[in-house]
């Protein structure tokens, strides 16, 4: 896989796919899927330069299991992997286990 590196505060997210079967046991054709809106980060910017000169820290670091609106990102293929670019910001929750 090909390195890509985040620039700001923006984060690289794998999504991560849902089950293909419905809690009643109907398995759900890929049509009739959503795009899952929960993710893997795989990469992190250094964070928003600040007026005095800092970088802003971002709340997220790789490996974080992470949910994002539906919406939300810019989708991009890299080496035939599809990644999720998008700010820190517009993540909306990071999932602890």
């Amino acid at each position: 896989m090909a390195k890509i590196k985040p620039l700001d505060d923006r984060v690289v997210i794998e999504r991560i796919e849902e089950d293909e079967k419905t809690a009643g046991g109907i398995f759900l054709p890929e049509t009739a899927k959503e795009k899952p809106q929960r993710g893997r980060v795989i990469a992190v910017g250094p964070g928003k330069l600040t007026d005095d000169g800092d970088r802003a820290e971002i709340g997220v670091k790789k490996g974080d299991e992470v949910l994002f609106g539906k919406f939300g990102g810019t989708e991009v293929e890299v080496d035939g992997q599809e990644l999720l670019i998008m700010r820190a910001s517009d993540l909306l929750a990071v999932i602890e286990s």
